[in-house]
């Protein structure tokens, strides 16, 4: 999507608006406004009294109002992927990569709920202002699944990281809570997206074709979006732009009719990214009109178009590309999505619509918010146990470009928080009337800074220095013109800090004085120089409202336990070229070379022991069990990772996969019994000879750890 191509709504003449009283008047009385019909016939009532280019209108997601059926205007486009987006205050989580960090899903599904709770909020309180504008609506284009199989892609942040099992959960967690659980009506849509096998360049979406093999279709791009909607129930899927295979996402009758309906058993609609229909013959060159894609896309399962482009239906239709009734079978889908959030029916029939407007941006949301950017925060690196830093320091210098920036805190697609709180005024306020903390911010996000020199100055005087590094949304993000050296269209040329940054790294360390490295980003960073001489390191993503949980970890206030969702490389010279879309070679189940930190990986200021697991096989699982003692002095969360490995599996095989993860608090001196259960879906592997997924029989190692790298135990099964 790209904010771009936003159209602006429908002006409706005074006239009408004068006689819409009477109207709806008449127009509630209809059997599309009946609350008892079933909704298949309300929708079938409601498609028989439209025109055909009304039906068009209304399949454009700035669907203009119909005055003489009492019908407002509706625009489909809203945000929520870390809190709900651009519709005034509210509560902002971590950037998806950080929700992903905390490999949480109960936490997960909260966040969602309580997203889904300011979007019901946010929007009753604009039905009764007369409010129809953008972004106040209650389909939302979120979360975005694509898996992030390339370090440089800068829309990485947006994802919940490299591997198709936490993907997969962390997705799921996200649709229910967004959807809630009402038998009648859905809290808000999710939309999971973009399907399909999409993840860079920016430069080249709207017209690049994403070559894959059936195997890595099934067993990497697909799964999140199956689960999400076999099991999460998502009643919205959005395209991609680019070609799968040859065939733009969006016109695919194999994707969105053949994979998504027949297969999955989908029952919800399509809705294009933005532009990304008329891409088809514009940037994919398929079809040369606008009508014809209009048409194509349609009838391959495109039911909603961001854009303008299915304005030109009608041409469509009277070219005999696309029949009315094809049409009207679509526009169903979308206007059942209506009914079910209850658009149309008396809004006290409707339990969301009691949800008040205080929730949103509350305290307890707020609390919420604190609490997530915690637990999505990873020690990276903690030698000689430097972290975390006494608060009896007398003298603190803070420096770095992310040290005092709220924008850089909030990722893309964000909200607007009320109370952001900064790393540095988190800093501040936890050692107020304790120490003295100097800031100076000594470099850019990618040049020099005038204040290098004081910086390094004040360093002499201070006892402890923090430096806050990293990017930023400013430089990695959505069809971006960045013009800095390692950066390029929004994605990555590589994955080093910029070169100022690497440089005052290495004078501030010069100092001799110790030094804490925290780093925000939406990607994985090759701080290879750092890792090697200083002892403490912190990654903290794009952490929200709230980048005083960074300070709750540096002084020992909150244990961390967030963990990698991504594999963090020495160098992109280790991986394929970017536009190369096969696995081989890409992320922990496939990468075979030394990496600076694995997926997974995630330090903490305590200890824990695993025990020997024990095992019981059936038919078709297997269920497994073991103890983790805390073996420290404090008390921790840990995130136990079970790993599967085919014995003597084909060289095309993963090395490994994860297929059970669960995030336990322990306290000091005590143990949890972990307990999995490991369906035959994960021992399955998609086969391209035969078409399916098929469990090849032999021995299977069940790898137990506390990441992809350092495992702890080991069982073998026979499956």
């Amino acid at each position: 999507m790209n904010i771009r191509v936003r159209v602006r709504r429908l002006i409706i003449p005074a006239f009408l608006l004068a006689a819409l009283p009477a109207l709806a008047q008449e127009a509630s009385m209809m059997p599309f406004r009946d609350p008892n019909l079933p909704i298949s016939a309300r929708a079938d009532d409601l498609i028989s009294r439209l025109t055909l280019e009304e039906k068009a209108a209304q399949m454009e997601n700035n669907a203009p109002a119909i005055a003489r059926l009492g019908i407002p205007h509706y625009d489909w486009w809203n945000e929520a992927l870390h809190g709900v987006a651009r519709a005034g205050h509210a509560t902002v989580f971590p950037q998806a990569i950080g929700l992903a960090a905390t490999w949480d899903t109960d936490l997960h599904h909260r966040v969602a709920t309580v997203i889904s709770d300011e979007a019901r909020a946010k929007y009753s309180d604009a039905q009764k202002k007369g409010n129809t504008d953008g972004y106040y609506g209650l389909t939302f284009w979120s979360p975005n699944i694509n898996i992030f199989r390339d370090p440089r892609w800068g829309r990485g942040q947006e994802t919940y990281g490299e591997d198709p099992f936490l993907t997969s959960r962390m997705g799921v967690a996200f649709v229910t809570g967004m959807q809630g659980d009402d038998p009648k009506y859905l809290k808000t849509v999710s939309t999971s997206k973009h399907f399909a096998v999409h993840s860079g360049p920016e430069s080249l979406r709207h017209s690049f074709d994403a070559v894959v093999s059936d195997s890595d279709l099934f067993n990497t791009y697909l799964p999140a979006f199956e689960a999400t909607v076999r099991e999460g129930k998502a009643f919205s899927v959005m395209s991609a732009y680019n070609r799968t295979d040859g065939v733009p996402c969006t016109a695919s009758k194999r994707l969105l009719t053949d994979i998504l309906r027949d297969q999955w058993g989908f029952n919800g609609y399509v809705v294009s990214d933005c532009d990304a229909v008329s891409d088809v013959y514009r940037g994919h060159k398929t079809v040369k009109t606008a009508a014809e894609a209009a048409a194509i896309s349609v009838l391959a399962g495109t039911e909603l178009n961001c854009g303008g482009t299915y304005r030109q239906l009608p041409e469509a239709v009277k070219q005999g590309l696309i029949s009315e009734k094809q049409i009207d079978a679509a526009l169903k889908r979308l206007l059942i999505a209506r009914f079910r959030l209850g658009m149309f029916d008396p809004p006290e029939l409707v339990p969301f619509n009691s949800i008040p407007f205080s929730v949103n941006d509350s305290s307890e949301h707020d609390a919420l918010a604190l609490q997530t950017a915690r637990e999505s925060i990873v020690l990276l690196k903690n030698a000689k146990q430097s972290l975390p830093l006494k608060k009896d320091l007398k003298r603190l210098l803070v420096v770095g470009p992310n040290a005092d920036d709220v924008e850089v805190m909030l990722g893309n697609y964000n909200g607007d928080p009320s109370h952001p709180i900064t790393l540095l005024k988190g800093i501040k306020d936890k050692l107020a009337g304790k120490a003295e903390v100097t800031y100076f911010k000594g470099s850019e996000l990618a040049a020099d800074s005038p204040t290098k020199a004081d910086a390094l100055a004040e360093a002499a005087k201070s006892d402890a220095v923090v430096m806050v590094m990293g990017i930023s949304p400013r430089l990695e993000g959505e069809e971006m013109d960045v013009k800095v050296p390692g950066f390029s269209g929004g994605d990555r040329t590589n994955i080093d800090l910029p070169k100022a940054q690497e440089d005052f790294i290495e004078a501030m360390t010069a100092t001799g004085k110790p030094v804490v490295l925290v780093l925000l980003s939406g990607s994985a960073l090759a701080v290879n120089w750092a890792n090697d001489r200083i002892p403490a390191i912190v990654q903290a993503w794009y952490p929200g409202q709230h980048g005083d949980a960074v300070a709750d970890v540096l002084f020992g206030d909150y244990n961390p336990a967030g963990r990698l969702p991504v594999t963090f490389y020495k160098s992109v010279e280790d991986l394929p070229p970017f536009t190369d879309y096969n696995m081989a070679g890409r992320t922990y189940r496939y990468f075979g070379g030394k990496v600076l930190y694995p997926f997974g990986h995630g330090l903490s200021y305590t200890s824990f022991k695993y025990g020997k697991p024990k095992t019981s096989i059936s038919t078709d699982s297997v269920d497994l069990s073991l103890d983790v003692t805390n073996t420290g002095r404090t008390d921790g969360d840990e995130v136990v990772q079970v790993y599967v490995h085919q014995v003597g599996a084909p060289k095309d095989r993963p090395i490994k996969q994860l297929k059970a993860f669960r995030r336990v608090h322990i306290a000091a001196g005590q143990k949890v019994n972990a307990q999995f259960t490991l369906k035959d879906d994960a021992f399955a592997w998609y086969d391209e000879t035969v078409g399916k997924f098929v469990v090849t029989p032999g021995r299977y190692e069940i790898q137990i750890g506390t990441s992809s790298a350092d495992i702890r135990q080991r069982a073998t099964v026979e499956r």
